[in-house]
């Protein structure tokens, strides 16, 4: 029951309201509550008895209540860290993992090219495509994505982060992209199957299921890109894909059967089978 006029220090501790639904449900209060005052953390520790007025406690308890019911935390706030930029997200996207970092680690490894071409597909929030043109501002970096509502997400969020070396487009795929050729080609596509049983758990529920559910055990769109990347890749272009941690050998395999070579596989900190790399070397012509 929420107190008639809470101070921050009581309101803390209604963080075991979450305990059945978060594994840092004090950490999710103490976001919620900066959220609502619009203050650091620091704050929370500094003035812990201040107390709130009447609208802002009813605000923190209305979220506090959704998060109680499962919904995340980056829906709450609307926002969401990643490569230590700050994302605005919203429902039509995948909230931005910590494990899509090594995505993005092993590009920044993969190409040494000091002005490269990369396309980002299935951008979302333009996470990956972002933290590239954070680290490689040479780059020139195309991110498209499906979702109408994601695209628009994706360049608010270039707008206010200034990257202008990214260009966000709508497309299915390479489906309205016109013929080019790129460096580097990086991917988070869906690769869940529709009869995980992960679907109705956690954060997950409240997720876009077309971001998350790929056909054929989770691994059509990966078919379709691994099928339709070498036209868009120059001779010694590389081609990236996040995956399921039991999907590598199958990537692997899908990448072989496509002509890739130096086919190679990153794991993340769980050391878990993460991200799968393939190398196009262009047949040569005959004489």
């Amino acid at each position: 029951m929420l107190q008639d006029k809470p101070t921050i220090a009581e309101l803390l501790r209604l963080a075991s309201r979450l305990e059945a639904v978060s594994d840092s449900p004090r950490l999710d209060v103490e976001v919620l509550l900066c959220h609502v005052l619009d203050k650091p953390r620091s704050y929370l520790f500094t003035w812990p008895e201040k107390i709130l007025d009447q609208k802002t406690a009813q605000y923190f308890n209305d979220l506090l209540q959704r998060r109680a019911d499962g919904e995340p935390i980056a829906y709450l706030t609307g926002q969401k860290e990643f490569w230590s930029l700050s994302l605005e997200v919203n429902t039509t996207t995948l909230i931005p993992r910590p494990d899509t970092e090594l995505l993005v680690e092993t590009a920044l490894q993969a190409m040494a090219k000091s002005d490269a071409q990369v396309l980002d597909l299935g951008t979302g929030t333009g996470a990956i495509a972002l933290a590239l043109a954070s680290e490689r501002q040479q780059w020139q970096i195309m991110a498209v994505d499906l979702v109408p509502e994601a695209v628009a997400l994706a360049e608010k969020n270039r707008q206010r982060l200034s990257l202008d070396n990214v260009r966000v487009l709508r497309s299915h795929w390479f489906k309205d992209i016109a013929p080019q050729k790129f460096d580097l080609i990086v991917t988070n596509p869906p690769y869940i199957d529709a009869d995980d049983h992960h679907l109705s758990e956690g954060d997950v529920r409240f997720e876009p299921s077309s971001a998350l559910v790929s056909a054929h055990h989770g691994l059509a769109d990966i078919e379709i890109i691994i099928a339709g990347a070498k036209p868009y890749l120059r001779t010694g272009g590389f081609l990236l894909i996040e995956h399921g941690y039991q999907q590598a050998g199958a990537v692997r395999t899908l990448l072989q059967n496509e002509g890739f070579v130096s086919v190679s596989t990153e794991r993340d900190i769980a050391g878990l089978e993460r991200v799968s790399t393939g190398c196009f070397q262009r047949s040569p012509q005959p004489l």
